[in-house]
């Protein structure tokens, strides 16, 4: 079955590219199936981090917009759409013109939106306008991206909360990577596993292991979701045995 998954949280600098490269690699590195879409057209970081996995996609334009469901269709597979700063107003617009969560569920296409947040109280109110729009017609994974704040507690103690427990909300935590090391993997426009495992790739011995810690970290946070939100990997093809 496949899934659409949109990376957001409206609010710009709470670090939803960076959710979605790590989103990307996971899929790369666990050999899941999917198809990645920067909705950024002037500087989309997947298009320049996994430009061999991702394709830009205007989500203005409906019949651009429309490869999203045509991919979930084309094979069993996750849909990956990276949203960038200013376009939740014609994604909502191309949703609800096109009654698209109603046809997503004829179709058995769960939709999810993975919600970025940082410790502010506008990601919150954000959160809680999504939750209002599409109430259980879509399935949620909340952030707390502590690489953009460091006190969640005014979101634990909102009624949003409260809400996203309701609705069955995943609520998950991506850890900060030291911020100079994330400046040097952004300057080399390299991919996380090249920062990993690239010795050429700019980034000294300890600033690979950061980030080599840093990706554990994020993925078993993942690995709390992968079961319920993630289309499985193909099962293996069984080698043929000699009939002798």
């Amino acid at each position: 079955m496949s899934k659409i998954h949109f990376v957001g949280g409206e609010k710009g600098g709470v670090g939803k590219s960076v959710l979605a490269r790590l989103l990307t690699q996971y899929h790369i590195d666990h050999q899941r199936p999917f198809t990645a879409f920067d909705t950024d057209r002037s500087h989309g970081a997947l298009l320049r981090f996994y430009a061999g996995f991702s394709r830009p996609i205007a989500l203005d334009e409906f019949e651009s917009a429309d490869q999203l469901m045509e991919a979930a269709l084309a094979a069993d597979q996750d849909v990956l759409v990276d949203l960038a700063a200013q376009t939740s107003l014609p994604l909502h617009r191309w949703i609800e013109q096109n009654d698209l969560l109603s046809l997503a569920a004829d179709e058995q296409v769960p939709v999810v939106f993975w919600h970025v947040l940082d410790d502010g109280a506008d990601g919150i109110a954000l959160l809680d306008a999504l939750f209002e729009r599409y109430n259980h017609a879509a399935s949620y994974v909340v952030v707390k991206n502590y690489g953009r704040g460091k006190d969640f507690s005014a979101f634990e103690s909102s009624p949003v909360r409260t809400r996203a427990q309701w609705l069955g909300a995943a609520v998950i935590e991506l850890p900060e990577l030291h911020a100079g090391t994330m400046r040097k993997i952004d300057h080399q426009g390299t991919s996380l596993w090249a920062a990993t495992h690239n010795r050429d790739s700019g980034l000294g011995l300890m600033d690979r292991q950061r980030v080599k810690v840093w990706v554990r970290r994020v993925y078993q946070q993942l690995d709390q979701v992968s079961a319920d939100l993630f289309t499985p990997a193909p099962a293996p093809v069984p080698e043929p045995t000699d009939p002798a």
